[in-house]
């Protein structure tokens, strides 16, 4: 997807856009700010097409690069290991600079040098923009894995827990995975196991990757411990003692 292209479906994310289409016009720095994956990146690249992207923690070359610069885009700001020396910097060499920071970053010197600033909202407050996204990354999946099968939305829970970026990787996954076949299945289960695999006492603690999504599955499809604890063939006592020991990835199943 072009980096460029932010989703504007509700009212939050076109006023976003607005101010970012109102910054192409002027000549001032601003501070885009937000979660991750919200687009700040998108926007900061909207509005200075052309400028060259630098994170603000590789701080030796984004100095040079403010030195031979004249637009430049520094995401994640609030990592700047010298943030004091990097404002000085910027204001030493007059260029124009277009920043992205997280939602809860604050300094005082950056009210001297961003006249403006702005918010993006993360996206489980742009629900509009999720189902946007949903089709754009469909679309995506389709392409890049070269098939025309639908992807079955009825029972999707989107995970907006990194907004777009947990999202797009949350599809790409599901849609790889709807039509795998079993030993296309194991194979990607052994090269995750290949590296960790080493302990003496593997076979216990790596258990948990088949019976957490097991469990968690048998739940989801059978809302009750009762039925799922007879279609596995276990003792009732036996399933409630497994989804304590595996509450950490399971949570409050009842």
């Amino acid at each position: 997807m072009d980096v460029t292209k932010f989703i504007t479906a509700c009212e939050a994310s076109s006023q976003a856009k607005k101010t970012a289409t109102l910054l192409k016009t002027l000549s001032v720095n601003a501070l885009i700010t937000g979660e991750v994956g919200v687009g700040k990146k998108s926007l900061a690249s909207f509005i200075l097409p052309d400028a060259f992207l630098i994170d603000a923690s590789n701080f030796d070359e984004l100095l040079l690069s403010l030195e031979n610069s004249e637009n430049i885009i520094i995401t994640n700001l609030d990592n700047s290991p010298n943030f004091e020396r990097l404002m000085q910097a910027i204001k030493e060499n007059n260029v124009r600079v277009v920043a992205t920071a997280k939602e809860s970053f604050s300094h005082k010197m950056t009210d001297d040098l961003f006249s403006v600033k702005f918010n993006v909202p993360p996206l489980r407050e742009r629900m509009e923009d999720v189902e946007e996204l949903l089709k754009q990354f469909i679309s995506d999946a389709m392409v890049l894995f070269g098939s025309n099968n639908d992807f079955d939305v009825s029972n999707f829970k989107p995970d907006l827990s990194q907004n777009a970026l947990s999202l797009k990787r949350q599809v790409m996954m599901n849609y790889l995975l709807q039509d795998v076949k079993d030993t296309e299945l194991m194979d990607i289960i052994e090269q995750y196991l290949y590296d960790k695999l080493g302990s003496n006492s593997d076979y216990r603690t790596l258990l948990y990757l088949y019976e957490v999504p097991l469990i968690k599955a048998g739940l989801h499809k059978f809302k009750s411990q009762v039925q799922l604890a007879d279609k596995l063939g276990l003792n009732r006592n036996t399933l409630r003692k497994k989804i304590a020991e595996h509450k950490k990835y399971i949570g409050n199943k009842i």
